[in-house]
């Protein structure tokens, strides 16, 4: 007979079990969100080299910048991309991800973020099938070389950290802390910032991290979008431009 739940050897087991758990999804997390995990993030300046090339940002206002890419950009884009891919895989439903894909890409306005989109995804979902034992993961990358969806990077991480077994709000936690430690990296290399004050830019967006977040999982297919009008512009200058240090 197995022990009952007030059994002590029970008791005793059941928070490891938990913890174990718990630190199964956070491992994949940190890997995932790690600029060291080769996606591609590094390339990217996330628009932030045009607003740099117009003069249109300043160290002082590199938070407010990066607050509302989150906001408008990012989070009813990405974001929330990301976390409907994550429940259409979860539900088993990859076609459901696929429509969310299009969808995500058709709102792609400049030619340089559609590009950076879709190979930073498929590089993403190449390296995930062979560290990532799931069929879901090498299933999706046959339809996006099959060209039967973008692969663009949100969905292609909404289907990986699903497939981990990463619950979605923490997913979607873990892919804009990532996109906000690209973007200061990227200040960094644009010296709009020094390695300390991007740490401050870092845990200054903490709060925003959250709030955008719990709208991204309580949005719909019908809801995903992009309003960060100004990034779109920066981003078709950015193609234009005679010398370019990030691809967007």
């Amino acid at each position: 007979m197995f022990p009952g739940p007030d059994h002590p050897d029970t008791a005793a087991q059941a928070p490891e079990q938990a913890l174990s758990g718990g630190l199964s999804a956070l491992l994949v997390s940190l890997q995932l969100a790690d600029s060291a995990f080769p996606s591609g993030f590094y390339t990217l300046s996330h628009s932030l080299e045009g607003y740099a090339q117009a003069g249109a940002v300043t160290p002082d206002t590199l938070p407010a910048l990066l607050a509302d890419l989150l906001r408008h950009g990012v989070g009813p884009g990405d974001a929330t991309a990301l976390a409907l891919a994550h429940r259409a895989c979860t539900e088993g439903e990859l076609t459901d991800a696929v429509r969310v894909d299009r969808r995500l890409y058709a709102g792609r306005l400049s030619r340089e973020m559609r590009q950076a989109a879709t190979r930073t995804g498929r590089q993403l979902l190449d390296l995930s099938a062979e560290v990532f034992d799931h069929l879901a993961i090498p299933a999706y990358l046959r339809l996006v070389k099959d060209r039967r969806a973008p692969g663009c990077q949100a969905v292609a991480a909404g289907i990986v950290y699903a497939a981990a077994g990463v619950p979605a709000a923490q997913a979607v936690a873990s892919d804009l802390f990532a996109f906000s430690a690209s973007f200061a990296g990227a200040a960094l290399r644009l010296r709009l910032t020094d390695h300390r004050k991007a740490q401050v830019l870092l845990r200054g967006a903490a709060p925003v991290i959250e709030e955008t977040v719990r709208a991204a999982l309580a949005r719909e297919p019908a809801d995903l979008g992009s309003t960060a009008f100004a990034a779109d512009i920066m981003s078709g200058r950015h193609e234009r431009a005679e010398a370019r240090l990030f691809a967007s």
